[in-house]
Protein backbone atom coordinates (compact mmCIF):
# COMPACT_ATOMS: atom_id res chain seq x y z
CA UNK A 1 0.00 0.00 0.00
CA UNK A 2 1.17 3.53 -0.67
CA UNK A 3 0.70 6.63 1.38
CA UNK A 4 2.15 9.96 0.31
CA UNK A 5 2.56 11.15 3.87
CA UNK A 6 4.78 8.19 4.71
CA UNK A 7 8.58 8.60 4.56
CA UNK A 8 10.29 7.71 1.30
CA UNK A 9 11.70 4.19 1.38
CA UNK A 10 14.76 2.74 -0.30
CA UNK A 11 13.68 -0.43 -2.12
CA UNK A 12 16.80 -2.49 -2.84
CA UNK A 13 17.16 -3.96 -6.30
CA UNK A 14 18.80 -7.27 -7.21
CA UNK A 15 22.29 -7.70 -8.56
CA UNK A 16 23.77 -4.53 -7.07
CA UNK A 17 23.75 -4.09 -3.27
CA UNK A 18 24.28 -0.34 -3.48
CA UNK A 19 21.42 0.32 -5.91
CA UNK A 20 17.95 1.22 -4.69
CA UNK A 21 14.75 2.69 -6.07
CA UNK A 22 13.31 5.43 -3.89
CA UNK A 23 9.53 5.13 -3.70
CA UNK A 24 6.80 6.50 -1.46
CA UNK A 25 5.46 3.14 -0.42
CA UNK A 26 4.14 1.16 2.54
CA UNK A 27 3.34 -2.02 0.63
CA UNK A 28 6.25 -3.89 2.28
CA UNK A 29 5.49 -2.87 5.86
CA UNK A 30 4.04 -5.43 8.29
CA UNK A 31 0.23 -5.43 8.51
CA UNK A 32 -2.02 -6.80 11.22
CA UNK A 33 -3.22 -10.29 10.38
CA UNK A 34 -6.64 -11.64 11.30
CA UNK A 35 -5.34 -12.83 14.70
CA UNK A 36 -3.85 -9.42 15.47
CA UNK A 37 -0.18 -10.25 14.87
CA UNK A 38 1.91 -8.43 12.31
CA UNK A 39 2.64 -10.10 9.00
CA UNK A 40 4.30 -9.11 5.76
CA UNK A 41 1.93 -9.09 2.79
CA UNK A 42 3.81 -11.46 0.52
CA UNK A 43 4.85 -13.86 3.26
CA UNK A 44 1.24 -14.27 4.37
CA UNK A 45 0.03 -15.49 0.99
CA UNK A 46 -0.63 -19.24 0.86
CA UNK A 47 0.54 -21.43 -2.05
CA UNK A 48 -2.91 -21.67 -3.64
CA UNK A 49 -3.19 -17.87 -3.61
CA UNK A 50 0.23 -17.58 -5.27
CA UNK A 51 -0.88 -20.03 -7.93
CA UNK A 52 -3.97 -17.91 -8.57
CA UNK A 53 -1.79 -14.80 -8.99
CA UNK A 54 0.52 -16.69 -11.33
CA UNK A 55 -2.48 -17.67 -13.41
CA UNK A 56 -3.55 -14.00 -13.55
CA UNK A 57 -0.39 -12.17 -14.74
CA UNK A 58 2.51 -12.94 -17.05
CA UNK A 59 5.83 -11.12 -17.40
CA UNK A 60 7.71 -10.91 -20.71
CA UNK A 61 10.84 -8.98 -21.73
CA UNK A 62 11.46 -8.53 -25.46
CA UNK A 63 14.41 -7.33 -27.51
CA UNK A 64 12.14 -5.87 -30.18
CA UNK A 65 9.29 -3.38 -30.56
CA UNK A 66 5.67 -4.51 -30.25
CA UNK A 67 2.70 -3.06 -32.04
CA UNK A 68 0.28 -1.20 -29.73
CA UNK A 69 -2.67 -2.93 -31.41
CA UNK A 70 -1.74 -6.07 -29.43
CA UNK A 71 -3.24 -4.32 -26.41
CA UNK A 72 -6.45 -2.41 -25.67
CA UNK A 73 -4.58 0.70 -24.60
CA UNK A 74 -6.17 3.02 -22.07
CA UNK A 75 -3.24 5.39 -21.68
CA UNK A 76 0.03 6.29 -23.37
CA UNK A 77 2.93 8.50 -22.32
CA UNK A 78 6.42 9.16 -23.75
CA UNK A 79 9.46 10.25 -21.70
CA UNK A 80 12.56 11.48 -23.55
CA UNK A 81 15.76 12.40 -21.75
CA UNK A 82 19.56 12.21 -22.14
CA UNK A 83 19.50 10.19 -25.36
CA UNK A 84 16.87 7.62 -24.38
CA UNK A 85 13.11 7.31 -24.84
CA UNK A 86 10.63 5.40 -22.70
CA UNK A 87 7.11 4.91 -24.02
CA UNK A 88 4.59 3.69 -21.44
CA UNK A 89 1.31 1.96 -22.21
CA UNK A 90 -1.35 1.07 -19.66
CA UNK A 91 -4.31 -1.24 -20.17
CA UNK A 92 -6.69 -3.20 -17.95
CA UNK A 93 -4.55 -5.39 -15.71
CA UNK A 94 -1.26 -4.68 -17.44
CA UNK A 95 1.35 -2.34 -18.86
CA UNK A 96 4.15 -2.16 -21.40
CA UNK A 97 7.38 -0.15 -21.10
CA UNK A 98 9.26 0.36 -24.37
CA UNK A 99 12.83 1.61 -23.91
CA UNK A 100 14.87 2.85 -26.89
CA UNK A 101 18.46 4.10 -26.92
CA UNK A 102 21.02 4.22 -29.72
CA UNK A 103 18.87 2.17 -32.09
CA UNK A 104 18.23 -0.63 -29.55
CA UNK A 105 14.71 -1.43 -28.34
CA UNK A 106 13.59 -3.43 -25.30
CA UNK A 107 10.07 -3.76 -23.98
CA UNK A 108 8.71 -5.05 -20.67
CA UNK A 109 5.16 -6.38 -20.65
CA UNK A 110 3.00 -7.34 -17.69
CA UNK A 111 -0.29 -8.67 -19.00
CA UNK A 112 -3.29 -10.80 -18.09
CA UNK A 113 -2.42 -14.45 -18.64
CA UNK A 114 -5.16 -14.90 -21.23
CA UNK A 115 -3.56 -12.30 -23.53
CA UNK A 116 -1.71 -13.95 -26.42
CA UNK A 117 1.70 -12.40 -27.14
CA UNK A 118 4.37 -13.17 -29.77
CA UNK A 119 7.36 -15.34 -28.87
CA UNK A 120 9.91 -13.89 -31.31
CA UNK A 121 12.88 -12.11 -29.68
CA UNK A 122 11.67 -12.94 -26.18
CA UNK A 123 14.50 -12.47 -23.65
CA UNK A 124 12.63 -13.76 -20.59
CA UNK A 125 9.11 -14.68 -19.55
CA UNK A 126 7.32 -16.27 -16.59
CA UNK A 127 4.09 -16.17 -14.53
CA UNK A 128 4.07 -13.47 -11.83
CA UNK A 129 4.03 -15.48 -8.60
CA UNK A 130 5.16 -14.07 -5.23
CA UNK A 131 8.50 -12.22 -5.52
CA UNK A 132 10.79 -12.30 -8.54
CA UNK A 133 13.97 -10.42 -9.41
CA UNK A 134 15.60 -9.89 -12.79
CA UNK A 135 18.92 -8.24 -13.68
CA UNK A 136 19.86 -8.28 -17.37
CA UNK A 137 22.88 -6.73 -19.11
CA UNK A 138 22.98 -6.23 -22.87
CA UNK A 139 26.63 -5.32 -23.55
CA UNK A 140 26.26 -4.77 -27.31
CA UNK A 141 23.67 -2.06 -26.64
CA UNK A 142 25.22 -0.80 -23.36
CA UNK A 143 21.83 -1.20 -21.67
CA UNK A 144 21.01 -2.63 -18.27
CA UNK A 145 17.59 -3.79 -17.12
CA UNK A 146 16.57 -4.41 -13.49
CA UNK A 147 13.12 -5.51 -12.35
CA UNK A 148 11.44 -6.68 -9.16
CA UNK A 149 7.93 -8.11 -8.94
CA UNK A 150 5.88 -8.50 -5.75
CA UNK A 151 2.34 -9.83 -5.51
CA UNK A 152 -0.20 -10.55 -2.80
CA UNK A 153 -3.88 -11.27 -2.28
CA UNK A 154 -5.81 -9.19 0.25
CA UNK A 155 -9.13 -9.48 2.00
CA UNK A 156 -11.96 -7.25 0.82
CA UNK A 157 -11.54 -4.46 3.39
CA UNK A 158 -7.76 -4.29 3.11
CA UNK A 159 -7.97 -4.36 -0.67
CA UNK A 160 -10.40 -1.44 -0.66
CA UNK A 161 -8.18 0.58 1.68
CA UNK A 162 -5.17 -0.18 -0.51
CA UNK A 163 -7.12 0.86 -3.61
CA UNK A 164 -8.04 4.22 -2.06
CA UNK A 165 -4.45 4.90 -0.96
CA UNK A 166 -3.07 3.96 -4.35
CA UNK A 167 -5.55 6.22 -6.13
CA UNK A 168 -4.48 9.15 -3.93
CA UNK A 169 -0.83 8.33 -4.63
CA UNK A 170 -1.40 8.19 -8.39
CA UNK A 171 -3.16 11.55 -8.40
CA UNK A 172 -0.41 13.23 -6.39
CA UNK A 173 2.34 11.68 -8.54
CA UNK A 174 0.55 12.54 -11.82
CA UNK A 175 0.89 8.88 -12.77
CA UNK A 176 -0.90 7.13 -15.62
CA UNK A 177 -4.09 5.49 -14.31
CA UNK A 178 -6.74 3.24 -15.81
CA UNK A 179 -9.76 2.24 -13.70
CA UNK A 180 -12.45 -0.30 -14.52
CA UNK A 181 -14.90 -2.68 -12.84
CA UNK A 182 -14.82 -6.45 -12.58
CA UNK A 183 -17.14 -8.86 -10.76
CA UNK A 184 -15.62 -7.90 -7.41
CA UNK A 185 -15.67 -4.12 -7.74
CA UNK A 186 -13.23 -1.36 -8.67
CA UNK A 187 -9.89 -2.28 -10.30
CA UNK A 188 -6.93 -0.11 -11.24
CA UNK A 189 -3.64 -0.11 -13.15
CA UNK A 190 -0.99 2.58 -12.47
CA UNK A 191 2.28 3.50 -14.19
CA UNK A 192 4.53 6.04 -12.44
CA UNK A 193 7.83 7.08 -14.07
CA UNK A 194 10.88 9.01 -12.84
CA UNK A 195 13.63 10.03 -15.27
CA UNK A 196 17.32 10.54 -14.49
CA UNK A 197 20.39 11.40 -16.56
CA UNK A 198 21.44 7.86 -17.47
CA UNK A 199 18.45 5.80 -16.36
CA UNK A 200 14.69 5.78 -16.02
CA UNK A 201 12.63 4.20 -13.23
CA UNK A 202 9.03 2.95 -13.36
CA UNK A 203 6.74 1.77 -10.57
CA UNK A 204 3.66 -0.06 -11.84
CA UNK A 205 0.71 -1.36 -9.82
CA UNK A 206 -2.21 -3.57 -10.80
CA UNK A 207 -5.16 -4.09 -8.45
CA UNK A 208 -7.89 -6.64 -9.27
CA UNK A 209 -10.95 -6.55 -7.02
CA UNK A 210 -12.41 -9.94 -7.90
CA UNK A 211 -9.40 -11.83 -6.48
CA UNK A 212 -8.07 -9.11 -4.14
CA UNK A 213 -4.79 -9.21 -6.06
CA UNK A 214 -2.20 -6.43 -5.81
CA UNK A 215 0.81 -6.71 -8.15
CA UNK A 216 3.70 -4.25 -7.97
CA UNK A 217 6.63 -4.05 -10.37
CA UNK A 218 9.66 -1.79 -10.12
CA UNK A 219 11.86 -1.34 -13.17
CA UNK A 220 15.10 0.40 -14.13
CA UNK A 221 16.35 0.80 -17.68
CA UNK A 222 19.87 2.26 -17.59
CA UNK A 223 22.94 3.04 -19.64
CA UNK A 224 25.47 0.39 -18.60
CA UNK A 225 28.95 -0.08 -20.11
Amino acid sequence: MVCLSAPTQNIRLPGSPARTIRVRSRIDKPRPSHNGSASRGNMAVNPSALQNIGQTFNFVLYERPLHPELFELRGRRVVQHDGYELECWVFAGGHALRFEMGGACYIEVISPSELSLPEANMVDGFPCMSEHETDQHFPKDKIGYINTIQSEQLGENLFRATYDEMLDYAREADAMVHRWEDGGGSCMSIVDVQRYNSEVHAQCYHLLADSGTVLRTQTIFERRD
